[in-house]
C-alpha cells in the first residue's frame, strides 16, 4: 500500500494547494482510491486535478479541516457540489445539507440532481416541500420538480403530558395529535402505548420516527423502564432500551443519526451525564458530561450543530455546543437578563432563538432573544409572547415559519430578519397541560379523527 500520510501538493486548474494526505484519504473516496492504488501517481508528491475549480477545492479543504465557510454566491455553491461529487466527499455533502436555506435550496436541488449527490438532492427536495410554494417553481430540472411534488410535507405534531394510571390507560386523551392545516383541526394520529409516560419524558424525532425516553409514573417518580418508538409510515410502536442511567426530565435530541439523552434527574437529583443511542445497533453509550448537572435543558440544532442552554447563578443562560469530533461540550455565548432564564430554544439558519420567562418570574409571558452564531451578537425580538395556562411556550421551525401552540390558538410566524411576523392563526390544542411539539411526515390516506377536547383539571 502506498504511503497515505504526510503533506501533498494538489494543483487545481493552475493553483497550488498544500494538503494533508491523511485528511484527504479519510474524507475523500477519490483520494483514498488514488493513494492506495499502487499506481505511480499514488507515490507522487504532487497531484493534478484538471476538472475542478480552485474555489471549490478551497471550500473542500476548509470543510474537511472543520471550518464552516459561508457559501452565499451561486458559483461557490455549484463548485462545492461539483467537488463533493467528484471527490466523493461525504463530509462536504453533509455541510451542504446543513447549509440549506430558502435562498439556495432550488439551486442546490438542481445541482445535486445533475451531479448525482443523492443525499443533498433529497434533503434539498424535502426543504422545498416544506417551504413556500414558490420555491418549487424556482427549480429548473423537470425531474427535480416531479420529485419534490411526490414528497409528503411535514405536519405539526404534539403530545401532551400523560402518565399511566389505573382506569385511564385507554383514555382518549392519551394520544399523539397533528394539525390538519387545511381543515383547521387537530386530529388524532396514534394512541400512546399503555406503558408509556410523557410526564417528564424526553421526546424527539429522528429519521421521521418519534422517540419517547424516560417519563415517570406515580408520586415517587418511578422511571419508565422502556423507550418507545413510533413509525408513522407503518402506524406502529416498538420498544427499545432505555439509557443505562435511569433518568427523567431529560432533554432528548435526534442529531447526526443518533439520539442524545442530555442530563435529567434521578431520585430528585440533577445529573450531568449524557448518553447516545444508535438505532442501527440498538445500544446506548456514554459521551462527555455536561459542564454542570442540569434537567429539562432547552436544545436546538443549527447548521448541523447541537446546542443546549444551561442555567447559572446571576441570571445567566449559557449556550454550549456538543462537538462530536472531540466529544466535548464547548462554550458558545452567555445571556444575562434580570430574574430570567431560557426555558426553550429553536433555530433558524445560523441563529438561535432563546425563549425565556418574562421579567420578575412572570411565566404568563415570555421574551425571545436571538443569538447570531456567525457574529456572536444577541438581539432582543420585539414584543412579548404568551404562554398557555399551565404550560410553557413551545415552538417548531419549518422552513422560514415558526409554529407555536396553546389552548387558544396555533400561531404561525414568518421569520423575517430579527423579527417574527404573525402570519395566521389556527385552532388551539384542545387539551390542557404542557406540550411537546415536533414535525413528522405522515403517510397519505384518510385523516385521523378530530381530537376531542378534555376539561382543565
Amino acid at each position: 500500500m502506498a504511503n497515505s500520510h504526510g503533506p501533498v501538493q494538489v494543483w487545481v486548474d493552475g493553483q497550488l494547494f498544500q494538503a494533508d494526505r491523511a485528511l484527504l484519504v479519510e474524507h475523500c473516496g477519490f483520494f483514498r482510491g488514488l493513494f492506495r492504488s499502487g499506481m505511480r501517481e499514488a507515490r507522487a508528491a504532487e497531484v493534478r486535478l484538471g476538472a475542478l475549480s480552485p474555489g471549490g477545492f478551497r471550500t473542500t479543504l476548509r470543510v474537511l479541516r472543520g471550518e464552516r465557510p459561508a457559501l452565499e454566491a451561486a458559483d461557490d455553491l455549484l463548485q462545492a457540489v461539483e467537488c463533493a461529487a467528484f471527490l466523493q466527499a461525504p463530509a462536504l455533502a453533509r455541510f451542504l445539507e446543513h447549509s440549506l436555506t430558502s435562498d439556495n435550496c432550488a439551486l442546490l436541488c438542481d445541482a445535486a440532481a445533475a451531479f448525482g449527490l443523492r443525499d443533498v438532492f433529497h434533503s434539498a427536495a424535502l426543504f422545498i416541500r416544506d417551504g413556500a410554494r414558490e420555491l418549487a417553481a424556482e427549480l429548473a430540472l423537470p425531474e427535480a420538480r416531479a420529485y419534490v411534488a411526490a414528497l409528503r410535507p411535514s405536519s405539526y405534531v404534539a403530545v401532551s403530558t400523560h402518565t399511566p394510571a389505573p382506569g385511564f390507560l385507554e383514555d382518549e386523551s392519551r394520544t399523539v395529535c397533528y394539525l390538519d392545516e387545511e381543515e383547521n383541526a387537530w386530529r388524532t394520529l396514534a394512541a400512546l402505548p399503555l406503558e408509556a409516560s410523557t410526564l417528564l419524558a424526553g421526546v424527539a424525532t429522528l429519521g421521521n420516527k418519534l422517540y419517547i425516553v424516560g417519563g415517570v409514573r406515580g408520586a415517587s417518580k418511578e422511571v419508565v423502564e422502556l423507550g418507545f418508538c413510533y413509525d408513522p409510515d407503518g402506524g406502529t410502536w416498538c420498544e427499545f432500551p432505555s439509557p443505562h442511567q435511569p433518568r427523567y426530565d431529560t432533554a432528548l435530541a435526534g442529531f447526526d443519526g443518533r439520539l442524545y439523552a442530555i442530563g435529567g434527574e434521578f431520585q430528585r437529583t440533577a445529573m450531568s451525564s449524557v448518553e447516545r443511542y444508535d438505532p442501527a445497533t440498538g445500544c446506548w453509550s456514554f459521551v462527555a458530561d455536561l459542564p454542570q448537572p442540569a434537567a429539562g435543558v432547552p436544545c436546538a440544532q443549527a447548521c448541523g450543530r447541537l446546542f443546549v442552554c444551561l442555567w447559572r447563578p446571576a441570571d445567566t443562560t449559557a449556550v454550549v455546543e456538543y462537538a462530536v469530533r472531540t466529544d466535548a461540550w464547548l462554550p458558545v455565548a452567555d445571556l444575562q437578563r434580570p430574574q430570567s432564564y431560557g426555558h426553550y430554544m429553536v433555530a433558524h439558519r445560523d441563529s438561535l432563538y432563546v425563549v425565556r420567562n418574562g421579567p420578575s418570574d412572570d411565566f404568563l409571558h415570555c421574551a425571545i432573544d436571538c443569538l447570531n452564531l456567525a457574529t456572536g451578537q444577541w438581539t432582543a425580538l420585539p414584543g412579548q409572547f404568551v404562554n398557555s395556562k399551565g404550560a410553557l411556550f413551545t415552538a417548531v421551525v419549518r422552513g422560514d415559519t415558526v409554529y407555536t401552540v396553546n389552548r387558544m390558538f396555533t400561531l404561525l410566524y414568518a421569520i423575517e430578519g430579527s423579527t417574527w411576523r404573525l402570519l395566521r392563526e389556527k385552532a388551539g390544542f384542545p387539551r390542557p397541560g404542557s406540550l411537546q411539539t415536533f414535525l413528522l411526515r405522515l403517510p397519505r390516506g384518510a385523516p385521523g379523527p378530530v381530537a376531542l377536547s378534555t376539561p382543565e383539571l
